[in-house]
């Protein structure tokens, strides 16, 4: 169920914040098994076009409306940047019944498979528009507003099947599990502390693991290489294509947004991957 998975109370620990003037995070927190700290996240587009795309929603509270409303108000896209991060298109999609709705492949199964199934209020029966397959993949469009403002791939060698967006008015990556920023300070930083889950072994060993900042960075290199990247010429293929693209600002769905060096700390995380092989 959704439910064990999201906060119950998303108006009182959110924070909403524009990262740029174009673009809005909504960061809650989100913890896995209990103890491990990884936080959420949803981020608000504005495009040129003066329409809104929104990735991996989170809740749609009424100060998340009312940000979406001040950034003007037309959700016209809601991209699902994997196929673990989907559980809030139902409601984002009841407020912006005209928004197309963008995912990878085996979304639409699952999230059809757990409506049918009934045990879920939150997983509706949405259409996707978009729905992007390894077969072709850099040959599929979302729209011409859209296209205008990004660039995208689809990540099919990670095994959660990630799709990364670039945003090139303002310099900026968005993506979901395809690198973490831990800890997630801003996510838990309206979560009184004595209501913070503790943390344990298991929970600072993770952290660790997707914690880009440290030296030579090996043990996040080695968690790449060995357990996200399901097909790794494939994941090279993309990493390799994404470092060519121009940012200075990453949007995680898991952890800090990083600001100025994402560049400099995307490069030295994927250097394996960017190089082909492990040293």
């Amino acid at each position: 169920m959704s439910s064990k998975l999201i906060p119950s109370n998303p108006a009182d620990v959110m924070v909403i914040r524009n990262v740029t003037p174009n673009i809005a995070t909504f960061s809650v927190p989100f913890s896995r098994f209990g103890t491990v700290k990884i936080g959420g996240r949803g981020t608000l587009v504005k495009l040129s076009s003066g329409d809104l795309a929104v990735f991996s929603p989170v809740a749609l509270t009424d100060d998340a409306r009312a940000k979406v409303d001040e950034m003007g108000g037309n959700v016209a896209y809601i991209v699902a940047l994997d196929i673990e991060h989907h559980i809030f298109i139902s409601e984002w999609a009841k407020a912006f019944p005209s928004a197309k709705l963008v995912g990878p492949e085996g979304l639409p199964q699952k999230r059809a498979k757990q409506h049918a199934e009934g045990n879920d209020p939150k997983i509706g029966d949405e259409k996707f528009a978009v729905v992007f397959t390894k077969a072709g993949k850099r040959d599929i469009r979302i729209g011409e507003d859209f296209d205008a403002d990004f660039d995208y791939e689809y990540v099919d060698g990670h095994g959660n099947r990630e799709l990364v967006f670039l945003y090139r008015p303002d310099r900026t990556l968005i993506e979901a599990d395809l690198m973490f920023n831990l800890p997630a300070r801003e996510q838990y930083s309206r979560v009184p502390e004595a209501e913070r889950p503790a943390s344990n072994l298991t929970g600072r060993t993770f952290e660790g693991l997707n914690n880009p900042h440290g030296g030579e960075n090996k043990w996040m290199k080695r968690f790449n290489w060995y357990v996200v990247a399901k097909d790794r010429a494939s994941f090279n293929d993309s990493v390799q294509l994404i470092d060519g693209w121009d940012f200075d600002t990453l949007i995680p769905c898991h952890g800090d947004v990083l600001e100025g060096n994402a560049k400099e700390v995307f490069h030295k995380t994927f250097e394996w991957h960017l190089q082909g092989k492990k040293l």
